[in-house]
């Protein structure tokens, strides 16, 4: 794992590197086990979980949402640490291997035991394991890259996301039958699988990446330096308003999937599992990323002149809208209706628009801002940005949280309150975006 004889600067040349198809494969796959596991936890912990005896021991539906979105919190909180790992004592690929072990460990402990206690375990080494890596492998991406095809950088992270939300298509849907079909053993080993397979493809690919060497003292000096915690300083503050994009995006695993409960779930003879419309996000983002980039930029581009931080503005707003439309199914199911489960469908449309303009974007936006040595540390902070958006859901459900399991705001005002917090963030994100100051950091090539 690592050594000399690997390149540890980017080659020159224009096109796209060597190491990248492996580093896609890999995420395709562990991808396919996160959002499989993801996609399943709401229903199995409200249908699912027993006790060492094998009797029900189920957490009610607000209970679910508090925990489901505790774990969230954690996994996107584990990637600072992952960075500074990677950063400042192993390098990113060994940083990357050793805790894809660990990511293995927490779904073998979800197949195998299906008590409040494996779930706990479970959980943990997967937030650990698939937190750690996270700010690793979108900075790996980057690394693979020099001046000569930067330009082709763009590409590369819409590919990157393509990637993630091909492995999540097929998984949200397979997995939520597997569940019902098979029960939790054969549901969360099959993502154990495909976690495994991701490590070995990963694996694979280590003669054709880039190894780019951890920091050591060099990471420290260059982070503490009056650039680097400027840079930590300026990113910081954005992601506090995309904190709030994340707190109602990951509602979709937690109470979109309860609202699909109460709908009419049939659709052209076939019944679908409120957890399957998960399936549709991913599925939209493959079909968006190319819309957005070849037909919707360059049309507002004639009109309004696009920067990053105008993308990401406009994603907020958008994401407002996609909020006041399961508002207004709520609304109908109040009056005794029980709509279409299609209704998601177009939220599911709105929202994933909203995800390519605010989610993409700053993916690319934080790796160019960030310093050579601090690759890893500045993606653990855009992902920091998931952790706290989703612990706000958490502290909201929790106050809201009655005896019996009920919530003091339900219905339609659930989601008007969201949007209207959602609304609030993009004026304020106005004129912050405004005075933003950009500075783009590449990686140096050698030959």
């Amino acid at each position: 794992m690592g050594g000399s004889n690997y390149r540890t600067v980017p080659e020159v040349r224009s096109n796209f590197p060597t190491g990248l198809p492996y580093i896609i494969g890999n995420e395709a796959a562990e991808r396919f086990s996160f959002y499989g596991m993801k996609a399943i936890l709401f229903i199995f912990m409200t249908q699912y979980i027993v006790n060492a005896s094998g009797e029900a021991a189920y957490f009610s539906d607000g209970e679910a949402k508090v925990y489901l979105h505790t774990f969230v919190m954690a996994v996107y909180i584990t990637p600072f640490l992952g960075a500074l790992c990677s950063d400042y004592l192993l390098g990113k690929y060994r940083t990357i291997l050793a805790l894809s072990c660990i990511y293995c460990l927490g779904h073998l402990a979800l197949a195998l035991d299906d008590t409040r206690t494996g779930l706990f375990w479970g959980l943990m080494l997967i937030a650990i394991g698939a937190g750690g890596i996270k700010p690793c492998v979108s900075a790996h991406v980057g690394d693979q890259f020099g001046r000569s095809n930067a330009h082709l950088l763009e590409k590369a992270f819409a590919w990157f996301y393509i990637a993630i939300n091909a492995g999540a298509a097929i998984s949200t849907l397979a997995v939520p039958y597997l569940l019902r079909t098979m029960g939790p053993h054969v549901a969360f080993g099959t993502p154990g699988v495909l976690m495994a397979l991701a490590t070995f493809v990963f694996w694979l690919g280590r003669r054709r990446f880039v190894h780019v060497p951890a920091g050591g003292n060099a990471f420290v000096k260059e982070t503490m330096s009056a650039e680097g915690l400027k840079t930590l300083l300026r990113l910081g503050g954005i992601i506090l308003f995309v904190a709030m994009f994340w707190s109602l995006f990951d509602q979709t695993a937690s109470s979109w999937v309860e609202q699909g409960e109460k709908m009419n779930r049939e659709v052209f003879g076939f019944t679908i599992m409120s957890a399957q419309m998960q399936g549709w996000n991913p599925v939209l983002i493959i079909i968006l990323v190319p819309f957005f980039a070849y037909v919707v930029y360059p049309f507002i581009n004639k009109f309004f002149p696009l920067t990053p931080l105008r993308k990401i503005s406009i994603g907020f707003f958008v994401t407002v809208i996609a909020f006041l439309i399961p508002a207004w199914i709520e609304y109908r199911i109040g009056l005794g209706d029980q709509p279409s489960i299609a209704w998601q469908a177009l939220a599911y449309l709105v929202l994933t628009s909203a995800e390519v303009m605010v989610s993409i974007t700053g993916l690319e936006f934080f790796y160019t801002q960030s310093p050579r040595k601090m690759k890893s540390l500045v993606m653990s902070f855009w992902l920091l940005s998931v952790a706290i958006g989703n612990g706000f859901t958490a502290l909201v459900n929790k106050l809201i949280l009655m005896g019996g399991g009920g919530s003091a705001l339900s219905g339609a005002g659930y989601y008007l309150f969201f949007a209207g917090t959602m609304l609030l963030t993009a004026l304020v994100f106005i004129p912050y975006a405004k005075g933003f100051k950009e500075k783009r950091y590449i990686q140096d090539e050698g030959v």
